[in-house]
């Protein structure tokens, strides 16, 4: 695996391998010196053209558990905000002997640009581009509910049969599309609900089913219910009445989740917007994924980033 820029096309084996790989990475998290030196004299810069804390210290951690050097490059202040390219940026960091690089970047397409054009060697890892992909976001959700689902027979399994429903501002979600790929390839069942207004319009080819009535998917009682931030500061426009109107017909409130089967996963990718789209009962609940989320991000970075820059297979 040379870059790792989004799980549309991601074979089945290659997803499943890394899901493996990430448990043993998980192992190494519970020991009392949680560092591998996998990664020693190799560097990984985190190259954020976008704010985001939470998915910056998780790749940031991931590397140094692998022994990797880590440079942290914000666009904020930097050449970038005075007019700088990411030509050249990515030449600089080429210069640098960056060997990956982890990108998010607020246009689709930013990390297959510097992937394939030429001006760097390094590795590339797509940390969120725009409203296409955020790959490892739905590998961690993936092995979150691999998990959950089959405990300690997960090694070598998919999510054949599992039903998921994804809930909420699908339209301007990058996790949203990363999950419908990688759950489909793995073997679940997915169900967009959201409304119309917050689903993109072209989604012939999506390995997905789609509704509008929340309470009429739950009914069917899916094994994962996944509810998605409300990307307010993503809409130009007005995509609903307001948000009690939102809450009312797409939020995880009390009673839905009340009524839910006790087996039924509740996730979500975070932050969260706490009585909008999902209420604290249910995001504080034993079914909730939301803090093992974060803690199984940092294993499934780890094993993206062993992939990427190890080279080879060897010990783990």
């Amino acid at each position: 695996m040379k870059h790792l820029l989004g799980t549309r096309g991601l074979a089945r084996d290659a997803a499943i391998d890394l899901l493996d790989i990430a448990e043993d990475m998980a192992a190494v998290q519970e020991r009392e010196v949680k560092k591998l030196p996998t990664l020693r004299g190799k560097t990984v810069v985190n190259l954020f053209f976008e704010d985001s804390t939470r998915t910056r210290i998780s790749f940031e951690a991931a590397a140094k558990r692998l022994s990797a050097d880590v440079i942290n490059f914000s666009a904020k202040g930097s050449s970038v905000s005075k007019g700088e390219s990411l030509k050249d940026t990515a030449q600089t960091l080429q210069a640098m002997g960056a060997d990956g690089v982890v990108i998010r970047h607020p246009a689709s397409g930013a990390p297959q640009t510097l992937a394939t054009s030429g001006w760097i060697d390094a590795g590339v890892v797509n940390a969120g581009d725009g409203t296409h992909e955020h790959p490892t976001q739905a590998l961690l959700d993936a092995f979150t509910m691999r998990r959950r689902i089959h405990g300690a027979a997960s090694r070598g399994r998919g999510l054949d049969g599992v039903g998921v429903l994804i809930v909420g501002d699908i339209l301007h979600s990058r996790v949203a599309r990363s999950n419908v790929w990688l759950l489909a390839t793995l073997g679940a069942h997915v169900t967009l609900v959201a409304p119309p207004t917050l689903l993109p319009s072209a989604t012939q080819d999506w390995p997905i089913r789609i509704g509008y009535d929340l309470d009429q998917a739950l009914a069917g009682r899916p094994d994962v219910v996944m509810m998605l931030r409300v990307q307010a500061e993503r809409m130009q426009g007005s995509f609903f009445p307001n948000t009690r109107e939102y809450a009312r017909g797409w939020g995880l409130d009390d009673r839905r989740f009340d009524e839910l089967p006790a087996t039924t996963i509740v996730m979500h990718p975070g932050p969260m917007n706490r009585g909008l789209e999902i209420a604290s009962q249910a995001a504080d609940a034993p079914q909730s994924t939301v803090r093992e989320q974060v803690a199984n991000g940092v294993s499934v970075r780890m094993a993206a980033l062993y992939l990427l820059l190890s080279g080879e297979q060897g010990q783990r």
